[in-house]
């Protein structure tokens, strides 16, 4: 088989409320991509912010490997960027090219970001007309495509710009059904729909132009929804995230996948499919086993982490089918409110004391019967044996791994801090780190 072409295609914060998941989010052309390819409906990202969740869909290895423990424009880059995976297919003779956002990289004084990446070209322009083009072009070798959209980040469109009326709105799951969160929800799948629209230009000028037999088409977002309870947090609602994959070698057919899988297992996969050998770091397992047999599961255990967002909240996380751990490093009592993307769900749950809801620094579910992630069973003597297997698991991978969180903080880089070192007291207000532009 010839070297697939390969396009990448992700958006913001929208976790897994799209159509094809159940979720009343009208996103037809995603829908269609889901039905002609494979959905994987337990796949999870590995820090569920937004540069940490990119970066180590893109290195295939863990934030604190990779050097982006924080956002990009807050002052964190890549250690290396010669681990981006444009430089692995570059060496195996493909073209790459970026269109719209990519969120892991700072402009220098002699390179745009996308050149400090290492891509060939930047596409500049509306991401989709720009990819649209780009496509209906002759192609003299294969291609790796970036296409990245805002949607759906905050603000999302206003009231008056949207065609679905609130009242009948069900709110996420996370969330408790009120006016406001409806109203934040409906305002919310409005990004949504524009985003399949844009999403779909891609889509149809690959069919078009005769590309999609021989394509890979991974979509994607980098976490979940920016609500609380669910971006920036190590619950399901914050790392469970859409991907459907569509072209060769059994990526087809309307496949349903139920098994565990993580962003770190595509950088693996796209090796595979282009018969590359995978760099040393490389912390995922190729998806084409999940093909072959997709009743066998592809990981025992995951791994997650958090680390900085707009102020420091250190987490690890510990997933198997049936139990999640988490576990909080900076012993705050509290909620730490920066984190939490301003909104009309966020406004509601501060007006009932959303500020005093206290934090536990060991946490337990059970997730076949606790879904949603509500019963903290930590403490339950019941469960003693769990708790003590779940941590050892975490403990061992966070020695394996090298995780610097067991040595104390982790620091903060020194462009774009404001009096970090006032934070290192749980008692202490938090600080903000500031946009570094």
């Amino acid at each position: 088989m010839a070297q697939p072409n390969i396009i990448y295609i992700h958006s913001h914060d929208t976790g897994r409320y799209i159509q094809p998941y159940g979720h009343a989010v009208e996103t037809p052309n995603l829908q269609k991509l889901a039905e002609q390819g494979v959905l994987f409906r337990q796949n999870f990202c590995i820090n569920p912010t937004c540069s940490p969740s990119r970066a180590s869909l893109l290195t295939g290895c863990f934030p604190h490997e990779n050097g982006m423990t924080g956002l990009v424009n807050r002052g964190w880059s890549l250690n290396d960027y010669s681990q981006h995976i444009v430089h692995t297919l570059k060496h195996a003779g493909y073209e790459t090219v970026l269109a719209g956002l990519q969120h892991v990289a700072p402009p220098r004084s002699d390179q745009a970001p996308w050149q400090v990446i290492g891509y060939d070209r930047f596409l500049e322009g509306e991401a989709e007309e720009e990819a649209a083009v780009f496509l209906n072009q002759p192609h003299s070798k294969p291609f790796f495509l970036t296409v990245g959209f805002f949607e759906a980040h905050r603000e999302f469109p206003a009231l008056d710009e949207i065609d679905e009326d609130p009242n009948y709105c069900l709110p996420p799951a996370p969330l408790p059904d009120a006016p406001e969160t409806r109203q934040d929800m409906a305002r919310f799948k409005a990004s949504v729909k524009r985003l399949d629209r844009k999403m779909g230009v891609v889509f149809d000028a690959l069919e078009e132009n005769g590309l999609a037999e021989n394509t890979l088409v991974i979509c994607t977002t980098d976490h979940g929804l920016a609500f609380p309870k669910m971006k920036c947090n190590l619950e399901d609602s914050g790392i469970g995230t859409m991907l459907i994959l569509r072209g060769p070698a059994g990526f087809d057919g309307g496949k349903v996948i139920d098994q565990m899988s993580s962003h770190l297992d595509l950088f693996p996969t796209i090796c595979q499919l282009a018969s590359i050998e995978p760099p040393s770091w490389l912390r995922g397992q190729s998806l084409v086993p999940l093909i072959e047999e997709p009743d066998e599961p592809l990981h025992q255990s995951l791994y997650f982490q958090l680390n900085y967002h707009a102020a420091y909240e250190p987490q690890r996380a510990v997933r198997t089918n049936r139990w999640k751990y988490i576990r909080r490093f900076d012993e705050r009592e509290t909620a730490v409110l920066p984190n939490i993307d301003e909104g009309e769900s966020k406004s509601l749950l501060m007006s009932y004391g959303l500020q005093s809801v206290s934090l536990s620094e060991e946490s337990l579910y059970d997730l076949l019967f606790d879904p949603n992630e509500a019963n903290n069973l930590a403490e339950n003597p019941k469960h003693e044996d769990t708790v003590h297997e779940m941590r050892t698991l975490l403990e061992q991978w966070m020695i394996e791994s090298d995780d610097p969180i067991r040595n104390g903080r982790i620091p903060a880089p020194l462009t774009g801090q404001v009096n970090l070192p006032d934070a290192l007291s749980p008692k202490a207000p938090t600080v903000l780190i500031k946009d570094v532009k």
